[in-house]
C-alpha cells in the first residue's frame, strides 16, 4: 500500500464518537500514513462538523498551493450538512486543483451530494467508499473494506465481482456513478444532478421503509432517470424493513415493482453501503457491468482524470 497524505474534511456532520475518530486515525498512522486536518473532526456547531462557513472554506481551500497537499481526501463522517453548501461551492477550481495534483475525494453517504455536484459540474472521478467515524474506526475492523479501498485507490483499473443469483444474464458498458438513494432524488432538477445517459446506476440506503426506499426509485423513473441506464446496481438496504401494516408488502415487493415499470435490469447483492463490508466505486468512471451464471462483476478504469 502507498503511503498517504490524508486530508480530513467534515462537511457534514459531526462524529459522535472521539475514540472511534482517534482509532480510525492511529489506524491509518500505523499503515504509514500522514493525517492533516484532525481539528476539523473535533468541530461541532449544533448537528454538523462546524459552521457553514468552515465547512464550505474547507471544501474551497482543498488543493490550494499554501494548503497542505494531500494525495486523498477523506470525510470524517455523511449524517446531513452538505446540501447547504452546494450553492457556494468552488467547483471548477477544486477540479482544477484536485485533477492537477492527483487528489482522491474518498468518503459515501452524504458526502454524495458533493461527488455527484462535482461530476455534474466538472466530470471531476471521486470514490464512494469509507468514511473515518464509521468504517475506518469501526471496532472490529472490514478487512474487507480496508483492502479493497486501498488496492482501488492504487490502481489504474480494477475488478470486483459478488454473487447475485437472481440477476439477468447481460453485459453493458457505461458511466458508473450514483451513491446514497436519498441524495440522489434531493438533487433531481437543481443543477448538482449529473446527466448521465447509457450509465451503470448504483444505489443504496439506510433506515428507510420499503414504501419510501419504492418512492424514491419512482421518483428517479417519473424523472427519466432510470431508463435513460444500461443497468441499476442494488447496495445494501439496511433497516429497511416493513411492518405488519404492510400486509406482507417488503423492499424486494418494493424493487420488483420498480424492476416492472421502468423496464431497466437490476443486479442486486452489491457490497456496498452502510454496511461493514464495502467496495469502493469510483463515481464517474467508465466501467463494464458483467453478469452471468448467478454472478455479477465490474471492471472499471480509474485514470480517467
Amino acid at each position: 500500500m502507498p503511503a498517504y497524505t490524508i486530508e480530513l474534511i467534515a462537511p457534514s456532520g459531526y462524529p459522535a464518537d472521539a475514540a472511534r475518530v482517534a482509532r480510525g486515525v492511529a489506524r491509518l498512522t500505523a499503515a504509514g500514513h500522514v493525517i492533516v486536518g484532525g481539528e476539523r473532526a473535533r468541530r461541532r456547531c449544533q448537528r454538523f462538523g462546524g459552521t457553514d462557513a468552515e465547512r464550505l472554506a474547507d471544501l474551497n481551500a482543498l488543493g490550494v498551493a499554501d494548503h497542505a497537499p494531500a494525495d486523498l481526501v477523506l470525510a470524517v463522517r455523511g449524517g446531513y450538512g452538505l446540501t447547504r453548501l452546494l450553492a457556494d461551492v468552488d467547483y471548477g477550481n477544486i477540479a482544477r486543483r484536485l485533477r492537477a495534483r492527483g487528489t482522491r475525494l474518498v468518503g459515501h453517504s452524504d458526502f454524495t451530494a458533493l461527488q455527484l455536484a462535482l461530476l455534474a459540474k466538472t466530470g471531476l472521478v471521486t470514490f464512494s467508499g469509507p468514511l473515518l467515524h464509521a468504517d475506518f474506526g469501526a471496532e472490529p475492523l472490514s478487512r474487507f473494506t480496508w483492502d479493497n479501498c486501498w488496492r482501488l485507490l492504487a490502481a489504474a483499473e480494477s475488478t470486483c465481482s459478488w454473487p447475485s443469483p437472481s440477476a439477468p444474464r447481460l453485459t453493458v458498458s457505461g458511466t458508473l456513478w450514483g451513491g446514497n438513494l436519498t441524495m440522489l432524488c434531493s438533487l433531481l432538477g437543481t443543477p448538482f444532478f449529473p446527466a448521465i445517459d447509457g450509465g451503470i446506476l448504483f444505489v443504496e440506503e439506510v433506515n428507510e421503509a420499503p414504501y419510501r426506499v419504492e418512492r424514491m426509485l419512482y421518483q428517479l423513473h417519473l424523472a427519466g432517470v432510470l431508463g435513460r441506464q444500461r443497468a441499476l446496481l442494488l447496495g445494501s438496504f439496511t433497516g429497511c424493513r416493513s411492518t405488519p401494516a404492510d400486509g406482507g408488502y417488503d423492499l424486494a415487493a418494493a424493487l420488483a415493482q420498480i424492476a416492472t415499470v421502468s423496464g431497466v435490469p437490476m443486479i442486486g447483492g452489491l457490497p456496498y453501503g452502510h454496511v461493514a463490508d464495502k467496495l469502493t466505486l469510483p463515481v464517474g468512471a467508465p466501467a463494464e457491468l458483467v453478469s452471468r451464471d448467478g454472478q455479477a462483476g465490474l471492471r472499471m478504469a480509474l485514470l480517467t482524470d
